[in-house]
């Protein structure tokens, strides 16, 4: 079987769970290829559609429209990249890798990728369409995470993303426009949490559409528990103070919850046993000098990590991994640091409660419960079994 996987890029979760499942196909054989917007690095069967300096130019182009065109009607700047309304994209639809493909399977294609216009295209190709949903946009006039709105159960429309939100305002109009593009297609609909894709299984862009729940494929023989202080040495970090780990493709990222945490630290330290050695946090992802300054303990700022080996290390060096998501799907780093034995600390946010059992392998907090959090990280610091903790993590 021919497969054509399609994803933005090749970083972020949608780009890493994409890459993980085009492995997994190879391995069984499967004549597979991820078609991106614009790669990074070279991978194995991944083909990038900016390849030359003229393409790579064109796309840069084509999402700097895509995004320019939301500015007169965003509300303000908090939303500038929670909604996407896919005006401008790529038509892939007579890519070699499209024309010779058995079956699409559609992931994140936001950002100057795919329009509307170029999935419709898709659509009706006649080919079967997989889509794997890493957030809600492609039920949705055009948000990721609608913030508890419920309009996409209906009909979009009245969005509090946009500056003048009406009953037939951008969000009612794209999302009429993808319910013309859907219909063509005999479409299979894959959610990385049963938490999206009961949203999913509720929308009406998705009704009659058959709609599963399978989390993302991780290799447990790459993320798996090393020498602790190993791991800590290679990384140059401390090796007998309590490590706190973060991380996130932008730390500045509201989603990703770094205030909440900063604040959960704070209380933290308020509290901490004079005397004992005070834990340290150890950040990874793109960095923000501003808000690691409002830390109140020490920080090492790993900046990105590029390869595996390092994550791996860096999960293995820490006590815990701290998950403040106030929007999320299925994070692969909750996978990944449970993988590697190392438990966690989370807001009990959309697809993560799917992956932690309280007190066995980590901590769910209430959604935005700073005090929760914060009894978390004292929970899993004082906690007098933590190598059982470790294996509780990674055998679940």
């Amino acid at each position: 079987m021919r497969v054509t996987l399609l994803n933005t890029n090749d970083s972020g979760g949608a780009g890493v769970a994409s890459r993980r499942l085009l492995a997994a196909l190879r391995g069984q054989g499967t004549e597979a290829h991820l078609l991106l917007h614009e790669a990074a690095r070279a991978y194995p069967g991944v083909v990038p559609l900016a390849f030359l300096p003229g393409e790579r130019r064109l796309a840069l182009a084509r999402f700097a429209l895509e995004r320019a065109l939301f500015l007169p009607d965003e509300r303000d700047a908090s939303v500038r990249w929670a909604f996407s309304p896919a005006r401008i994209g790529a038509d892939v639809s007579k890519h070699p890798l499209i024309r010779q493909a058995e079956v699409l399977h559609l992931h994140w294609v936001n950002f100057g990728f795919l329009s509307i216009n170029g999935i419709g295209k898709l659509m009706r190709l006649g080919k079967p369409v997989v889509w794997t949903l890493h957030d809600m946009w492609p039920f949705t006039g055009g948000c990721h995470y609608s913030r508890g709105c419920e309009r996409f159960k209906t009909h979009c429309g009245q969005c509090p993303f946009l500056r003048f939100p009406g009953e037939r305002d951008l969000s009612f109009r794209r999302f009429t426009k993808k319910e013309k593009a859907y219909r063509a297609a005999p479409l299979t609909v894959v959610a990385c949490s049963e938490w999206l894709a009961g949203l999913a299984r509720q929308s009406t862009l998705f009704e009659g559409v058959e709609v599963l729940s399978i989390p993302n494929p991780i290799d447990t023989n790459v993320w798996q528990p090393t020498d602790r202080t190993a791991a800590r040495t290679s990384l140059g970090l401390p090796a007998e103070t309590p490590l706190l780990l973060f991380g996130a493709a932008k730390l500045a990222d509201p989603r990703k919850g770094f205030d909440p945490l900063v604040e959960a630290l704070h209380r933290l330290k308020t509290g901490w046993p004079a005397g004992e050695i005070e834990p340290e946090l150890v950040v990874f992802g793109k960095s923000d000098p501003m808000a690691l300054a409002r830390v109140p303990f020490r920080v090492h700022d790993l900046g990105l990590l590029s390869s595996e080996e390092k994550l791996v290390a860096a999960y293995n060096a820490a006590d815990a991994l701290a998950v403040p998501s106030l929007e999320d799907n299925l994070p692969n780093t909750v996978m990944e640091s449970l993988a590697c034995g190392t438990p966690v600390v989370a807001f009990a946010t959309g697809g993560i409660p799917e992956m932690i059992q309280h007190r066995k392998t980590g901590w769910l907090a209430p959604p935005g419960d700073v005090a929760g959090l914060a009894e978390g990280l004292n929970w899993i610091f004082s906690e007098k079994q933590p190598q059982a903790l470790r294996e509780a993590a990674r055998a679940f």
